[in-house]
């Protein structure tokens, strides 16, 4: 009986040790590499500047779409930037002209309008040949808040969120994919948001566009991979820009330059990646908690952090009133 027992006791011992060892072996080590040994070791072996002449970036005058613009071009491509403010896109596209000696081109368009800023697109871009597309126009909340709150305050608020951060992505890609799949090859990054994968109250409106983001991205690649396109969903956290109120840049809410060059060291390594270490621990943390302790937990604690910067942000409104 007992010999029985420990034969029991032994297969058990063996099949946990198995199961650990093919979690370890099916998820550990792919995030190892995507997020450590790949980007660091080895980087991105995507040519860029062999996609196409030119690069399309939205959301340009600021932030991380700036970023992104200043890489592409410092690597070689000719820019197109499309944002609301034109001033604003001419002051940019002269300093990125200036500094790395590139042709840049801009598009003034407000992405919460209608379906015809995309015929005034493309109208703007059909006779250039481009190869990288960076879908980062986007808007977030001023400060977390619940969502019957934000309705009443202003239901178009909401619709403009859906606008900027959902049909922005669709209709753009559907713009230039077509000629990319056409030449066999092209880049399309799809700024998503690590408020996308982790539970996120009080922003919900907007996590759930950034999670549409990465489920778009992830099933279009599977799409158009065999075509030569490359499409990548990124997940920032935090990253010091007007959009996230951040002025100084630290180790957890880096620079948007910083942050930038750290994303497209993944690409063709991740297809969906938070592009910077500390980003990816943080999402990291969030899911262990949500596997160990149960998801109910993880949504509490994010719960209870929020609604602490939710609270300092309305004290702040109303010092400032």
């Amino acid at each position: 009986m007992e010999e029985n027992n420990s034969r029991t006791l032994c297969l058990l011992g063996g099949l946990a040790i198995g199961i650990v060892g093919f979690q370890v072996f099916r998820k550990v080590l792919p995030w190892i590499y995507a997020n450590v040994v790949g980007p660091k070791v080895f980087g991105s072996s995507v040519n860029l500047a062999k996609m196409g002449e030119w690069a399309v970036v939205t959301g340009s005058t600021d932030g991380i779409g700036k970023a992104y613009a200043k890489e592409l071009a410092r690597r070689g491509l000719k820019l197109v930037l499309i944002s609301r403010s034109l001033d604003k896109l001419n002051a940019v596209a002269k300093e990125i002209s200036d500094k790395y000696g590139v042709e840049v081109r801009v598009i003034d368009v407000d992405f919460t309008g209608g379906a015809d800023i995309y015929d005034k697109i493309r109208d703007k871009t059909n006779s250039l040949d481009i190869g990288v597309l960076v879908n980062n126009v986007g808007i977030s909340y001023s400060h977390p808040e619940y969502f019957l709150d934000c309705y009443k305050a202003d239901p178009q608020f909401l619709r403009n969120i859906v606008s900027a951060n959902i049909h922005s992505v669709t209709h753009m890609t559907a713009l230039f994919l077509p000629a990319m799949v056409a030449k066999g090859r092209g880049v399309i990054i799809n700024l998503s948001s690590t408020a996308g994968v982790i539970p996120n109250p009080l922003l919900s409106v907007y996590s759930s566009t950034k999670a549409f983001v990465n489920k778009f991205s992830d099933d279009l690649q599977t799409e158009y991979k065999n075509q030569g396109i490359l499409i990548q969903s990124v997940q920032p956290g935090f990253v010091a820009t007007n959009m996230s109120k951040i002025r100084k840049a630290t180790i957890f809410a880096p620079s948007p330059e910083t942050y930038v060059r750290s994303a497209l060291s993944t690409l063709g390594i991740a297809g969906q990646t938070a592009g910077y270490l500390p980003h990816a621990l943080l999402q990291l943390v969030i899911h262990f908690t949500e596997a160990v302790f149960g998801e109910q937990f993880a949504r509490n604690v994010v719960l209870k952090n929020i609604l602490g910067t939710r609270k300092r942000a309305l004290r702040r409104l109303t010092k400032e009133q």
